[in-house]
C-alpha cells in the first residue's frame, strides 16, 4: 500500500462527526503533506509524539505499528521491558494548523511482545469502556459534552530549590494591575474584578480575537464548537465549549483542544494553562462533564414524567456518580492543585448531591431546554488538569455500576447549599480534601472500574503508586511559602 493510497484512507474514514468542510479541508491540504505526526498519552494525561515521514506509512506500519522506547514515557514500561508499538487510528487523522506540512494521527499502544494492547494505555482504556457499554447491553453508545475552562496569562515564572521557592503570574487582565504602571505603554484599566469575569465585552474582555482564532482552528481540525465566552475570573480565564460527541471521539477531541489552545496563545505571545486553581482567592478551571446514554437512536436519560425530565435509568446513573464520586477524585481531579479549586466559596462543586439548574450541586440536570435530545446530567466535580480517557472511563463505569445495581441518588437539593446552616450542612458529603485523601478511596473503591476489564489492577495500583510517590509527597516535604508568614516568628 503507498502513501497516497494511505492518506486516500484517512480521507475516506475521518469520524462520522466531523463536519463536511473538514474533509474537504483535509483533501485539500493532503497535497502538501510530506510526514506523519504520531500522538499518544502518557499516563498523566499530556499528549507525546514522534514524527515520520510520509514514505514510512505503510499497509504494516499501521497494522502492526510504529516502535517507541516505553521506559521514555510516564507510567509506562520499566528499561528492561521498554519497547512498545504505536498502532494508528486513520480516522483521528487531521492536518496539523502548526506545521504546515504535517498530518497529525492519534494511536494507541501495543506491546510487541505479546501481541496485546497495553493495558496501561489510557486510549486502550476508553476503547474498552465503550466495548464494555455495548457488552452490558445498557447503551450503544455514551456521549460526554466537556467544558473546560483554562486560563491566558501574559507570563509565568517559577522555581523551587533547598533555599526557596516561588511562582509569579502575571496577565494584564489582572484585577491586582489597575496601579500598575506599564512599561513603554498607558495603563487603560478595564481589568475584570475578582469572580466579575463572567461575560463582560471589550475593552474588559481583552481576549476576544485570540478565542476566535482558537475556535477557527478548532473548526478546521474537525471539531464542533458551540460558544466560547470569558469565564468568572480575572486574568483571562477562558472557556470554549465543543459539542457533545461518543466518548472516544471527545477524549481525542480533548487532546487537541489543549494542543490548539496552548498553541494559539503561544503564537500571540501569551501562555495557557490548564491548571485547576493557578490563582489564590479567584475562581478556579473545571470541566464539567455533561453525559448521557442512548440506545437505537434514543435518549435513555429522558423521561417527560420524571424530575428534570430524568428517567430512572438517568437517576440511577447519577446515584452511581455520587456514591463513587470520592474514589472517582483520584482521576477526575487527579492533582494536588484540584483540591485548591475543590473549596466552598467559589463556585466549587464540592457538594455529593444533583440537583436541577443548582450549580453549587456536584451534579446539575440543565434545564435549558425540554427536547428529549437534549436531556442529560452535568457532573461538575472533574477538572481539565484529568487524563480524560480514564476520566470519561472510569465515570461511565461509575454510571454503569449505579445502574446495574438501581442506586438511589436520595431526594434533589434545590437550595443554595453554600448557605446551609452548620447543622444543615454536615448532612451534606462532600469530595474529599486532597489528593491523599482522594487515593486513600480509590484503593478501598475501585471494583466498580474493574467491570469488564477496562481498568485492570495493575492499572490502578501503578495510579496510586505514581501520584503518591510523584505529586504527593514531593508537595507534602516543600515548605510553603505561607507557612513563613505564619510560622518564622515563633
Amino acid at each position: 500500500m503507498s502513501a497516497t493510497e494511505i492518506l486516500e484512507m484517512i480521507k475516506k474514514e475521518p469520524s462520522r462527526t466531523v463536519k463536511t468542510e473538514f474533509v474537504e479541508n483535509l483533501k485539500r491540504d493532503l497535497e502538501r503533506v510530506k510526514f506523519v505526526d504520531l500522538k499518544f498519552t502518557d499516563m498523566p494525561g499530556l499528549w507525546q509524539h514522534f514524527t515520520v515521514p510520509i514514505t514510512e506509512l505503510s499497509e504494516n506500519s499501521i497494522t502492526n505499528g510504529f516502535g517507541f522506547d516505553g521506559s521514555s514515557i510516564r507510567g509506562f514500561k520499566e528499561i528492561n521491558e521498554s519497547d512498545m508499538l504505536l498502532v494508528p487510528d486513520l480516522k483521528t487523522g487531521f492536518t496539523d494548523p502548526f506545521s504546515y506540512d504535517t498530518v497529525s494521527i492519534i494511536g494507541s499502544v501495543k506491546d510487541p511482545e505479546t501481541g496485546e494492547m497495553f493495558t496501561r494505555d489510557p486510549r486502550y482504556i476508553a476503547l474498552k469502556a465503550e466495548s464494555y457499554l455495548k457488552e452490558t447491553g445498557i447503551a450503544d453508545v455514551a456521549y460526554m459534552g466537556p467544558e473546560l475552562e483554562f486560563f491566558i496569562f501574559d507570563s509565568i515564572r517559577y522555581d523551587q530549590k533547598e533555599n526557596f521557592g516561588y511562582y509569579h503570574l502575571d496577565s494584564s487582565e489582572g484585577s491586582w494591575n489597575t496601579g500598575a504602571e506599564a512599561n513603554g505603554s498607558p495603563n487603560l484599566g478595564y481589568k475584570p474584578r475578582y469572580k466579575e469575569g463572567y461575560f463582560p465585552v471589550a475593552p474588559t474582555d481583552s481576549l476576544q480575537n485570540i478565542r476566535n482564532e482558537i475556535v477557527e482552528t478548532l473548526i478546521k481540525s474537525g471539531i464542533n464548537v458551540e460558544c466560547h465566552h470569558h469565564e468568572v475570573a480575572t486574568a483571562g480565564q477562558c472557556e470554549i465549549d465543543m459539542g457533545y460527541s461518543p466518548l472516544l471521539r471527545m477524549a481525542d477531541q480533548v487532546m487537541m483542544y489543549k494542543y490548539i489552545v496552548k498553541n494559539v496563545a503561544k503564537k500571540n505571545g501569551k501562555t495557557a494553562t490548564f491548571m485547576p486553581k493557578p490563582l489564590f482567592n479567584d475562581n478556579g478551571s473545571g470541566m464539567h462533564v455533561h453525559q448521557s446514554l442512548w440506545k437505537s437512536g434514543k435518549n435513555l436519560f429522558y423521561d417527560k414524567g420524571g424530575y428534570a425530565l430524568l428517567s430512572d435509568t438517568a437517576k440511577h446513573y447519577i446515584g452511581g456518580l455520587l456514591e463513587h464520586a470520592p474514589a472517582l477524585c483520584a482521576l477526575i481531579a487527579p492533582t494536588t492543585n484540584s483540591y485548591k479549586r475543590l473549596v466552598p466559596g467559589f463556585e466549587a462543586p464540592v457538594n455529593l448531591v444533583y440537583s436541577k439548574r443548582n450549580r453549587s450541586a456536584a451534579v446539575r440536570i440543565p434545564m435549558y431546554s425540554t427536547s428529549d435530545k437534549a436531556k442529560r446530567v452535568e457532573f461538575r466535580t472533574p477538572d481539565p488538569a484529568c487524563n480524560v480517557y480514564l476520566a470519561f472511563s472510569a465515570m461511565l463505569l461509575a454510571g454503569i455500576d449505579g445502574i446495574k445495581r438501581k442506586i438511589d441518588p436520595g431526594e434533589p437539593m434545590e437550595m443554595d447549599i453554600y448557605h446551609l446552616s452548620g447543622e444543615e450542612a454536615k448532612r451534606v458529603k462532600s469530595v474529599p480534601g486532597s489528593l491523599g485523601e482522594s487515593l486513600n478511596v480509590l484503593e478501598n473503591d475501585h471494583k466498580f472500574l474493574l467491570q469488564g476489564n477496562v481498568f485492570t489492577q495493575d492499572m490502578i495500583d501503578t495510579w496510586i503508586d505514581y501520584k503518591r510517590t510523584k505529586e504527593v509527597d514531593p508537595v507534602r516535604l516543600r515548605p510553603h511559602p505561607w507557612e513563613f508568614h505564619l510560622y518564622f516568628d515563633i
